[in-house]
């Protein structure tokens, strides 16, 4: 009985010490990944308006998925590269888009982006212009270099079927 107190007190020191050592929280990044990706679609709309293919492919991560109206569901950059190539090559493509919301997630690994878009196509069976607008959804992840790049993205027009 004598040794109960001290006992206690061992007890009360172990604990306080394990508590001391917990590792701190990560810290809280998601403004400075929302700007990150911010920036990249800022380069992004401008490789896309100067219709530099290569270039705009590169924003996709090499196993993106890209979720397109009329399309199967591309797997990987190059099929969504290549899916994208008469686009790109129709002297009247024209396409912008503005991004109305994005989050990160707390993990510091995944930003979402959702906004409005307008694009203008020439259409192969009437060789009319078109022009369509609409609104998207694009999911960035973290890669090991530190890059954002889109893992999926998908858009739909605001026009009745």
């Amino acid at each position: 009985m004598r040794n109960a107190p001290l006992v206690c007190c061992l007890a009360a020191a172990a604990v306080m010490t394990a508590c001391s050592n917990a590792p701190a929280p990560a810290p809280d990044t998601r403004a400075a990944d929302v700007q990150a990706v911010k920036d990249v679609e800022a380069a992004w709309i401008k490789d896309i308006q100067s219709k530099d293919l290569e270039k705009s492919a590169s924003y996709f991560a090499d196993d993106g998925t890209g979720l397109y109206p009329g399309m199967t569901m591309l797997n990987g950059k190059q099929a969504i590269k290549t899916a994208f190539a008469p686009i790109f090559a129709d002297p009247n493509f024209s396409m912008s888009f503005q991004t109305t919301r994005a989050v990160a997630s707390k993990g510091g690994d995944l930003v979402y982006t959702m906004g409005t878009y307008a694009m203008t196509v020439t259409d192969p069976k009437t060789k009319k212009l078109v022009t369509d607008k609409g609104k998207y959804l694009t999911v960035y992840q973290k890669q090991a270099d530190g890059s954002w790049k889109a893992v999926a993205d998908t858009y739909n027009s605001d026009t009745a079927m």
